[in-house]
């Protein structure tokens, strides 16, 4: 019993190894986890004392717990054995189907990853692209809405740059939970987001069992009080105006709204900006009839690498300016008590029309809905003139003019310097013209306010080809 026993050295350190990985899971592991556990704890605790709105228990559960949760839901369970009935299977296989959706929909948020890496990074990349101006609107918005209503922004889509801005113009109010599309479901990218505390979506799956995990995960999402940010136009803006929205998500909080529960407001919020990054690729898609872009890793990474370049030789120049306007906050439990048979198709109608109403007006937008439509050459002082006028009108109709009389001159003058530089704009001795693959683009940018203006400026340019390559 006590003999020596001779083993190869390999089987020795195998055994080693396997001891050190039953210590560490059994013994170091639960401690470890303690320990990071109570200083999350901690430090949550101290960001809930400065935000507005302090982050809910719901959003700080375990990941595991929230699947477990979320795969033995009684509406799922439903939804499981209907799917099995349905597609002929067993419904283990079914249940475990809907268990590998709820792990590819729930987040695992991290606030010191939130608040201590993605808002400074948010805030520091925004600052370095534009120029961000933020209407004061928005405090007096968020002001009157009670303590225990989830807060939902909604959010008019023209860049990817949104995630940024809203993520940094909100970090002092709460942490917002996302719902992103199959193009974060990338690694490493996808496990980032997720501490993020956002949650995946597949826009366009009609798989029931699907749709309910999705669904039922929003609405414990929303009745837990996290506050979330949704974009329901369901993708970027091709064309430049606000799309008729999607109903999916929406229509999943309204099926989970309950008259005695907690109320939720929506909080509109348009974005606009004077340059949108991913401009060509957009009207490109939008002139081919398609949503599929032809942007692709490498001229991502050229046109990043080529602006480091430019910040290094202190020749980078950021993209005009970023405006954020907030609108009147939309009471479910008010609209739902309006219209009880139609709640959803009514808060689409009046998320849109405020989105709308509320579109921050620009000095590049402005320039292109004058410049579109011009048979002669026009000189600088004449744009300058006619912009004016139409910012004055716009501003007399009630639109929200990010632009005051005296930075309108020297807004005006970088947003054609920009579009110069672009070759939208060719200026020659007789005045400024369009460029030749410039019309698209220009009524891209015209679009975005074009609803606001006199009928007069109510024109289109003619579309050609589009340019696919981003430039600097």
């Amino acid at each position: 019993m006590f003999e020596t026993v001779a083993i190869p050295v390999w089987a020795f350190f195998l055994i080693g190894l396997f001891a050190a990985l039953s210590v560490l899971d059994r013994i170091i592991g639960p401690s470890m986890r303690w320990f990071f556990r109570k200083r999350a704890e901690r430090v949550v605790a101290e960001l809930n004392k400065r935000l507005e709105r302090p982050i809910e228990p719901f959003k700080l559960a375990r990941r595991h717990d929230m699947i477990q949760r979320l795969r033995h839901d009684p509406e799922v369970a439903r939804a499981v054995i209907d799917y099995a009935k349905a597609e002929g299977i067993p419904e283990e296989v079914a249940s475990t189907q809907a268990e590998r959706y709820a792990r590819e929909i729930v987040p695992s948020f991290s606030a010191t990853a939130y608040f201590g890496f993605g808002t400074r990074a948010a805030r520091w990349i925004s600052d370095a692209l534009f120029h961000v101006q933020v209407g004061d609107e928005g405090d007096r918005a968020l002001a009157d809405i009670a303590a225990d209503a989830t807060v939902i922004f909604v959010i008019n889509h023209r860049s990817n740059v949104d995630y940024l801005l809203v993520t940094w113009l909100a970090a002092k109010r709460s942490a917002l939970s996302y719902a992103v599309g199959e193009w974060a479901r990338v690694w490493p990218l996808s496990s980032l987001i997720r501490t993020m505390g956002a949650y995946f979506i597949r826009r366009r799956s009609l798989n029931p069992l699907y749709r309910k995990v999705l669904a039922r995960y929003v609405q414990l999402a929303t009745e837990g009080g996290v506050a979330q940010a949704i974009f329901p136009e369901g993708g970027l803006s091709l064309d430049g105006k606000i799309a008729p929205l999607k109903l999916g998500l929406l229509s999943y909080i309204v099926a989970g709204h309950t008259p005695d529960g907690r109320n939720v407001v929506f909080v509109p919020v348009a974005l606009n900006y004077d340059r949108v990054i991913e401009d060509r690729i957009l009207t490109t898609a939008n002139a081919e009839g398609t949503r599929r872009f032809r942007a692709s890793f490498p001229t991502a990474a050229r046109f990043t690498i080529r602006q480091l370049l430019h910040r290094l030789r202190g020749r980078l120049y950021r993209f005009g300016q970023a405006a954020v306007s907030y609108g009147t906050p939309l009471s479910l439990a008010e609209i739902a008590a309006r219209h009880p048979e139609d709640t959803t198709e009514a808060l689409a109608r009046d998320i849109r029309c405020e989105l709308e109403k509320i579109m921050p007006v620009l000095a590049v937008p402005l320039i292109a809905l004058v410049i579109e439509g011009i048979q002669a050459p026009m000189t600088r002082a004449d744009l300058k003139a006619q912009v004016s006028d139409l910012a004055e009108a716009m501003r007399s109709r009630g639109a929200r003019v990010s632009l005051t009389s005296d930075n309108l001159a020297s807004a005006v003058d970088s947003g054609i310097d920009a579009l110069v530089l672009r070759r939208l704009l060719v200026e020659a001795p007789e005045g400024l013209t369009i460029g030749p693959k410039a019309p698209p683009i220009l009524a891209y940018y015209a679009n975005s306010i074009r609803h606001l203006a006199p009928l007069e400026f109510d024109t289109k340019a003619i579309p050609i080809e589009a340019e696919t390559e981003v430039d600097s």
